[in-house]
């Protein structure tokens, strides 16, 4: 059974063909993967950080499934200045359009060491920025952007960090390795 790590970078779909798009867009076709592994779960175009990879289909299935609350931490940049207080809701449970969420373990971080991302984030100097780090085990489509959103906080950058207990810890952006 093969796992693999992948740091996603920003801009590529975690599927190795798009042929629904008249336009190329990049895939995980090229990272040089090995043969037969499939992504355990999403992460859109626009995030970053930690895909799990495997040809266990189990392992699969138990990782992109909510009924096994795996926890995924993010390490998220948000517009605002937002405070902690700010971050209550999503810790007992916010109410999005699909209902309300689980609570997450959600608290303020300093700006985290991450790569420069290409593009660079949008940046506003009139308007402040947050790092917060999220915990979530329900892994809905888009659900941390949504809350954050739903707090009055829209989402700058979003990096998914760890899944379980595999972290992107010594994976460079779009480097891969074994577990």
């Amino acid at each position: 059974m093969t796992t693999i790590l992948f740091n996603k970078p920003f801009g590529v779909l975690t599927q190795f063909t798009d042929a629904k798009c008249p336009t190329e867009r990049p895939t995980l076709s090229g990272f040089d993967l090995p043969k037969g592994v499939y992504a355990a779960g999403r992460l859109d175009r626009d995030s970053e950080g930690l895909l799990v990879l495997t040809d266990d289909g189990k392992l699969q299935a138990q990782l992109s499934s909510p009924k096994f609350k795996t926890p995924k931490t993010y390490l998220v940049q948000v517009e605002g200045d937002t405070t902690d207080a700010d971050l209550d809701p999503m810790r007992a449970s916010l109410s999005l359009k699909d209902g309300p969420t689980l609570p997450a373990r959600v608290h303020l971080i300093d700006p985290p060491d991450l790569w420069l991302r290409d593009p660079p984030v949008r940046v506003r100097k009139s308007i402040p920025d947050t790092w917060i780090k999220v915990t979530i085990t329900e892994g809905r489509n888009r659900q941390v952007r949504r809350m954050c959103a739903a707090l009055g906080f829209p989402c700058l950058r979003l990096v998914r960090w760890s899944v379980g207990s595999w972290t992107l810890d010594g994976i460079s952006q779009g480097q891969w390795r074994s577990s």
